[in-house]
């Protein structure tokens, strides 16, 4: 692989965790509408995006060649539709923590994303850890254990976005498509729903477009692009670099949002939230390195990768 094209898989994977990690601002624009509806939109003009896109970059047929595919594979066609629902509902999620000051707890999500990931894989891929995995579940366990304490309940914003992104992960494995096709199945797929919800808010009358402002209307109808673009620059650069360095390039979207929450919008972080951190860090420090040489000098590097490429 040259070295300019590493450069420019590195910028692209670069641009599109700094764009999904400054997202939060784009959301909290829209903090006077409901996530229900932030939602709803997103889907819809996402969708119309990203048909707009297919047609430009000629890749139409190609689109529905794939969708009719899918009459005669019901496999897919069900990976297509759970991955639909979940990648839904982690968006949802996102949005309400973002919107209701829980930045903190939504960047923690993201950070344990990759073991929750990788315990997917353990547990419906038949894959194998090698020891320092297990010591980097164990650190975040207990990362998770003192948050839980110190919140009085489970933080289960973090846990619902790092185990909806992580059960996507594993339903794409299903769904082996161009990166835009997918994007453009996936919206479809949840369109109908969306488009459903957004009517009979205009049938209650309790909609946010078209009756709040002219920049609540084009922030709600950017929603899609805010929405395909990091992903299509993520398409990219993901072609182009080693998944080591995907690995630790993932991390900058959940810090960008960890700094946004503190000291833009002045989330509270105590002294539980920095014990609870500096043990996610260090899981992830340690399943970190457990992939590449160094360890196997110690024997820690398991022979089996990861099949979930994390």
């Amino acid at each position: 692989m040259k070295d300019n094209e590493i450069k420019s898989g590195a910028i692209q994977a670069g641009i599109s965790y700094v764009l999904w990690g400054l997202l939060p601002i784009y959301w909290k624009f829209l903090s006077d509408v409901g996530a229900d509806e932030i939602l709803a939109s997103r889907i819809v003009w996402a969708f119309i995006l990203m048909v707009l896109l297919l047609l430009i970059t000629k890749k139409w047929t190609p689109f529905m060649t794939t969708l009719k595919g899918l009459k005669d594979n019901q496999k897919r066609l069900w990976a297509l539709v759970i991955a639909s629902l979940l990648i839904s509902g982690n968006w949802f999620v996102y949005i309400w923590a973002v919107n209701h000051d829980q930045m903190i707890q939504a960047s923690l999500g993201y950070y344990i994303n990759p073991l929750v990931s990788v315990l997917l894989g353990v547990l419906f891929l038949k894959e194998k850890l090698s020891p320092a995995q297990y010591v980097s579940f164990f650190m975040a366990i207990i990362g998770v254990v003192i948050l839980s304490i110190s919140y009085g309940q489970i933080p289960w914003i973090s846990l619902a976005l790092a185990f909806s992104f992580g059960f996507y992960g594993l339903a794409k494995k299903l769904i082996k498509v161009d990166s835009s096709i997918g994007l453009t199945l996936e919206t479809m797929a949840v369109t109908p729903i969306a488009l459903a919800y957004i009517i009979f808010l205009f049938v209650q009358g309790n909609q946010a477009f078209l009756s709040v402002s002219i920049s609540t209307d084009l922030l709600l109808m950017g929603s899609g692009l805010a929405t395909a673009l990091p992903l299509l620059y993520f398409a990219k650069g993901a072609q182009k670099i080693p998944l080591s360095m995907l690995g630790f390039i993932q991390y900058i979207a959940p810090t960008l949002t960890l700094i946004l929450g503190v000291f833009l919008y002045n989330e509270t972080f105590s002294k539980a939230h920095l014990l609870a951190f500096m043990f996610i860090w260090g899981a992830l420090t340690v399943y970190s390195l457990s992939k590449t040489k160094l360890f196997v000098h110690f024997g820690l590097k398991s022979k089996k990768g990861n099949g979930l490429g994390l």
